[in-house]
This record gives C-alpha cells, sequence and structure tokens, in this order.
C-alpha cells in the first residue's frame, strides 16, 4: 500500500505531483503506465480511514522508551496516534496524501479541544454520530489550522462538507471503505454474507461461517477474472507494482482467499477490530483489546497530552530524514511501502535511514511478500550495519491481526 517514501521531490509540493513522482514509472501509453495513472487518480483522495498495520505488534517490536525520535509514515494515523502511549519524545509523521495529513491534525486537534473521552469515542470510534458535526464546528475548527480546516469544509457535489462523513460512519469513506462495501456487495450477489462473522463467539464458529458465507465466492469464476487485474486492488491502496509482489506465481483469488481466511479466523473477533471493520463495518466496542489503542481512554488521554509531539508532513520519507541530524532517530516505521521502490529509490532511503539512525536504532516493515526484500536490492556496506532478527520478525508477524500482509521486518542498528 503506497504512502511516502520515494526519493527526489520538492518539500511542499503538491500532494497530486508527490503521487506522480512516486507512482509512475511506465510510459502513459503503455499497459503499465495506464494502470499507473488509474491509481494515481484513485489515491487523490482519502485512501485509508483506518490503516493496516497492527499497532500492537509494532509497540512489541520498536520498544519506544521515553524520549524515544521516532520518524514513521503517517497514512490513516492510527499508529502514529498510539505509539504515544509509549512516551516517545517526539514523532516525525510523513505522508504524500493531503487527506491523510488532514486526518490526522483532525485526530489531535479532536483529542486536545472536545470535551472528554466519550466525544472522541463518539467522533472516531463510532464515526456515525450526527453530534460530531456540531462538535466539530463548536470545539474543534477554530483551532485547526487553514489548510486542514478547508479541506474538512469544502463540499462535495451534493453541498455537504466533508466532516459530515463522521455523522455517516466515516469508516464506510475513502478508498478502503468503498472497496470493502463493493466486496460486500459482490458476495451477497454471489450468495454470501460476510457481516455474519461479527456475530461469531468462538474462532470455531468464525470457521463455521467463513467456510459457508466467504470460502465458495472464491470458486466463482467472476470473481477470479476480477482478481487477475491490478485495478481491483486499487481501492485497498495496493499499486501495479505491489500486486505483482502480492501475486508472485499464485492466482490472486488464491492469495486473497487466503489471508481472507487468516483475517477472518486467526482471532477472536472481539479482539480483532481489522477483522470487524472487514466484515461488520464498525467497532463492536465490546473490549479495549477490539479497539486501536489510540482509541482506548489510556490511549486518548496520552494523544491529549502528547499530540503536540507529532509533527506532519506531506513529503516522502527521504526528504524528510535528509533534513535531519545525523544519529538523531532512534525508531524508524515504513509499513509496506518498500514494496513498489526500484533498488535506486530503496538505496536513497537506506542511506538516509543509516546516517540518522541512532544506536541500537530499530527499523520495522512489512511486505507483501514472506522474504525480506533488503538482500540483493541496497548495497552491502549499507545492509552490513543492520542486524536482520528474522526469529522476532517471524514471531511478530504471526501475531498481526490484519492478517494481510506477507511478512513482517525488524532490523536493529549495529552500533
Amino acid at each position: 500500500m503506497i504512502k511516502a517514501v520515494e526519493g527526489v521531490s520538492q518539500a511542499g509540493a503538491p500532494s497530486k505531483l508527490l503521487l506522480k513522482r512516486a507512482v509512475h514509472r511506465h510510459r502513459w501509453r503503455s499497459r503499465q503506465g495506464l494502470s499507473e495513472r488509474a491509481f494515481t487518480w484513485v489515491f487523490r483522495g482519502l485512501v485509508y480511514p483506518q490503516i493496516w498495520e497492527d499497532p500492537l505488534v509494532d509497540l512489541e517490536a520498536l520498544e519506544i522508551e521515553p524520549g524515544s525520535r521516532i520518524a514513521a509514515i503517517a497514512s490513516g494515523g492510527c499508529n502514529v496516534m498510539s505509539y504515544l502511549g509509549a512516551d516517545p519524545g517526539s514523532v516525525l509523521a510523513v505522508d504524500l496524501n493531503t487527506a491523510h495529513i488532514a486526518l490526522n491534525r483532525l485526530k489531535i486537534s479532536a483529542a486536545a479541544n472536545l470535551p472528554g473521552y466519550d466525544e472522541f469515542y463518539a467522533f472516531f470510534g463510532k464515526a456515525d454520530d450526527r453530534r460530531n458535526v456540531d462538535r466539530y464546528d463548536r470545539f474543534i475548527a477554530p483551532r485547526l489550522d487553514g489548510d486542514t480546516r478547508r479541506y474538512w469544509e469544502t463540499r462535495n457535489f451534493t453541498g455537504g462538507r466533508r466532516i459530515a462523513q463522521f455523522s455517516k460512519n466515516f469508516y464506510r469513506r475513502g478508498a478502503l471503505g468503498r472497496c470493502i462495501g463493493t466486496g460486500h456487495v459482490l458476495a451477497r450477489l454471489l450468495g454470501g454474507n460476510p457481516a455474519m462473522l461479527v456475530m461469531a463467539d468462538t474462532i470455531g464458529e468464525q470457521k463455521r461461517i467463513f467456510d459457508q458465507e466467504l470460502a465458495p465466492v472464491f470458486d466463482r469464476r467472476v470473481v477470479r477474472w476480477l482478481m487477475d487485474r491490478p485495478s481491483a486492488l486499487f481501492g485497498l491502496g495496493i499499486p501495479p507494482m505491489q500486486y505483482e509482489a502480492l501475486s508472485g506465481s499464485r492466482p490472486m483469488s488464491a492469495v486473497v482467499r487466503e489471508r481472507l481466511e487468516q483475517l477472518a479466523c486467526g482471532f477472536p473477533m472481539a479482539e480483532n477490530y481489522f477483522a470487524q471493520q472487514a466484515f461488520g463495518r464498525r467497532y463492536l466496542g465490546t473490549s479495549e483489546a477490539g479497539l486501536p489503542p489510540y482509541l482506548t481512554p489510556s490511549g486518548y488521554r496520552a494523544l491529549k497530552d502528547r499530540g503536540d509531539r507529532v509533527t506532519l508532513k506531506l513529503m516522502p520519507l527521504t526528504d524528510a530524514l535528509a533534513a535531519e541530524p545525523p544519529r538523531s532517530i532512534d525508531r524508524f516505521v515504513l509499513l509496506d511501502a518498500q514494496d513498489w521502490m526500484t533498488d535506486g529509490v530503496l538505496t536513497d532511503l537506506w542511506r538516509q535511514i543509516t546516517r540518522t539512525a541512532s544506536p541500537r536504532a530499530r527499523v520495522i516493515f512489512r511486505t507483501a511478500a514472506a522474504p525480506t526484500l533488503l538482500p540483493g536490492r541496497i548495497p552491502s556496506e549499507l545492509l552490513g550495519q543492520w542486524t536482520y532478527d528474522e526469529e522476532r520478525s517471524l514471531r511478530l508477524g504471526a501475531k498481526d491481526r490484519s492478517a494481510i500482509y506477507g511478512g513482517f521486518h525488524l532490523y536493529i542498528q549495529r552500533g
């Protein structure tokens, strides 16, 4: 899922230009070029109302210490906001997407200015309360910067403001929300009902419902035909180059079925908010284990008290790191963005990571395929300064509740 690590850009350049530089690899008249430009068009607006990397796995791998400096790709902000519970000194969060930056700033301002936790949870937990628009106007909007306020108050073709999405289930919005909704419609047309999964009380029952309601859908010819086209996964934020890494030599329908089954059956439904959103289109809210950490009472307090430690920038991570002093950053979070990078761009990124890494710094990232992608892709003198913790990477990857990635990877600076 493309985020923000392409090199070579101008800080503050428009989001559209940054996306073109990050995604376009082929001439527009070629098949690959047309596919890349179609993805860029999809990615212009909000993509991730919720991001799909498990923050509990991140926190266990990063071992954030009080005062740590973190550099991360922001995406929808769920994980960046959740890291604040570990009391880092600062978080540098970057993204190429204007909507993601605006969403992160909205979350920080809402935690700081809404009357309390109940109002904050109504806004970002339920995200379907009509009173949220009034809460925005009264408590949040007056304290937002101009760019963020303009984003949320821009009107759509029906005359409604973007902020009204929080009164109509925000998690059904964005490319990801619409993609999940389309999947539900297709499954229902083909005889399945994904929503039944959130009614399960045990993993065994989840498995039974999956086998009954969803597994047969992947045997249908139309589904196999759709999955064979990269554009089918654009709504998940998967660009054409990552589609190839995800599928490998297997049919994409088999890969998606396998990972969807892990999402549906790998963890208890009440403890897996990724599955709750995928199948029930909402957070069940039955326990703190079933919520993103920033949406729990303790996570909200951390965000309220420490939100000013987050610096948000609309720019590539490579460029953001280039402006940082040597040996100044302790933790790096790359999400899965390296999957689509060329060797040259990957090397530029790791040169900046290595230059700015403090002794024993940690880097985490995810990949569509299982193996780490760094060996043979970046120079040995760079890779040799890092230790790959393969055993722990495998163990933590198995704990990732989102279940959609092939691999989770942890590198530790040798210094």
